[in-house]
């Protein structure tokens, strides 16, 4: 594997690097010992699968407060996604700031994304399947949403998503209050 460190600490662009021969090829999705040599190391508590009916579909902004911070490895088995990673430690100097990469099937990436981060992605393609390591149980009282077009943010979305769920749609705007966000630690 090849690490590219994004703009934003922690957030970790991941390169796999597959093993071609006539039958396909071979790669390691996740390697713990990888990552950790990259000081980028998590313990994987669940493996998550995220499958998606059509392009234009959009997911999250979603992370998880202290203790239940998790960091996230996250790549795409099918299909294509516009991935995003948004800055959410108050404190930190890119507070609010993120990052994206795309995610194929086809391209041997990840995104790596420690704890203190929003997750969200924008599906390019029909029948995408999105794989998450995550470090963390999921946690509902511990889930927090950025709203995905607040203009604080400012992301800049390859087009415009088609179908974004009630609750995602109903997140509210940053100012409209300070976020009560607790501090971050990595569980790590």
């Amino acid at each position: 594997m090849r690490f590219h460190p994004t703009e934003l600490e922690g957030v970790t662009l991941i390169e796999r690097e597959p093993r071609r021969d006539d039958r396909g090829s071979f790669a390691r999705a996740f390697c713990g010992s990888e990552l950790r040599e990259a000081g980028l190391a998590h313990h994987v508590a669940q493996a998550n699968l995220s499958f998606n009916h059509a392009r234009g579909t959009l997911r999250g902004l979603h992370f998880q407060v202290h203790p239940h911070g998790e960091a996230k490895t996250v790549l795409v088995a099918r299909g294509a996604i516009f991935d995003v990673a948004v800055d959410v430690r108050p404190g930190s100097p890119t507070f609010l700031r993120w990052t994206a990469a795309e995610l194929t099937a086809d391209n041997d990436r990840a995104l790596h994304l420690p704890a203190g981060f929003a997750h969200g992605f924008l599906t390019l393609a029909d029948d995408t399947l999105v794989q998450y390591f995550v470090s963390t149980p999921y946690a509902p009282g511990a889930e927090r949403t950025v709203r995905w077009d607040d203009p604080r943010v400012g992301i800049r979305w390859p087009f415009a998503p088609t179908l974004v769920s009630p609750k995602d749609q109903a997140a509210p705007l940053l100012d409209d209050g300070p976020p009560a966000w607790p501090p971050f630690e990595d569980p790590a």
